[in-house]
């Protein structure tokens, strides 16, 4: 067969298009242990699996996920809290490691914050810690290590006026709301990096504390959250960047999604599948444009699959 300069044939094209699809089945997450991440991760997961893509998720700390795009070993990461991230990882965006694909989710906030109890009682600003260090004895609670950096800076350069006493304890975010819980059982003062959405804005009275512009910017810590891909994605894996293009939340969705696992008990799975079942029109959006892995219609084959009407 004979074909013009410059006109693939349709063998060609298939041999191109398998090739791509194979290096690009595999789609590698991270996954930081944060309940928000969980459902945009199992909800992409969903999505993915039905396309006929083979989706993972591996548990890393903050700083190992930007190392681990950086080496190539990670694919795409959902939880790019902005400003704060873009600040403290800048060389990796800076050298194009990172590559932003989508804002997923508008209106999010992440600072520190207080049960209600003790906002009333005095501490509302970060200019207020130093004045209440012996009932809070001196000890700020974070999550896992490599997502406190802006407090552990705080505390080293002894802002706001904190003397070298304090402490920024690690742990993870069940086990800082695990701590708040039962300061708040006891009336006890607790001071704790807090975040929206989560449910902890629903099933607890908390406030956030002013003044911590420095740290975490303006507006109480307004953000922004992106999803980031590894250097060169977008052109390897061009049909799954479509789909990370498009999947963005909303702060009622994952309020309500996140609401289901941490207080009704339902693994991620269940939650991602339920809230897709009562938002089927978001997967309009979503899948526009997106093919299957064999490069058939996206969204008949993910409502198919999942059995979404």
């Amino acid at each position: 067969m004979i074909v013009a300069a410059g006109v693939a044939c349709p063998m060609q094209a298939h041999m191109a298009f398998a090739d791509e699809a194979e290096a690009c089945k595999a789609v590698r997450l991270s996954d930081l242990g944060w309940t928000d991440i969980a459902l945009t991760n199992t909800t992409a997961e969903l999505i993915l699996g039905a396309l006929g893509y083979e989706p993972s998720q591996t548990l890393l700390a903050l700083n190992i996920t930007f190392d681990s795009l950086r080496s190539g070993d990670i694919d795409v990461f959902l939880g790019n809290w902005r400003p704060v991230q873009d600040i403290d990882y800048k060389p990796y965006f800076d050298d194009g490691s990172v590559i932003p694909v989508a804002t997923n989710l508008t209106g999010a906030k992440y600072t520190l914050a207080v049960p209600r109890y003790v906002h009333d009682a005095g501490l509302k600003s970060f200019d207020d810690l130093q004045r209440f260090a012996d009932r809070l004895d001196h000890k700020i609670y974070g999550i896992e290590p490599g997502s406190n950096k802006p407090l552990l800076d705080m505390v080293e350069k002894k802002a706001h006026g904190l003397d070298g006493t304090w402490e920024v304890v690690e742990s993870s975010e069940a086990a800082m709301l695990a701590q708040v819980q039962r300061a708040v059982e006891t009336n006890a003062w607790i001071v704790f990096l807090g975040w929206q959405p989560h449910p902890m804005n629903v099933t607890m009275d908390m406030a956030y504390l002013a003044g911590g512009d420095a740290e975490f910017g303006p507006d109480f810590g307004g953000a922004t959250v992106r999803t980031i891909v590894r250097k060169g994605y977008p052109e390897q894996c061009p049909n799954v960047t479509k789909l990370f293009n498009n999947l963005v939340f909303d702060i009622d969705y994952e309020n309500a999604g996140m609401n289901m696992i941490m207080t009704d008990g339902l693994e991620a799975g269940d939650a991602a599948i339920k809230m897709l079942k009562a938002n089927p029109q978001k997967l309009d959006a979503w899948l526009k444009d997106v093919q299957t892995l064999d490069g058939k219609p996206g969204l008949a084959a993910v409502k198919a699959e999942l059995d979404i009407q």
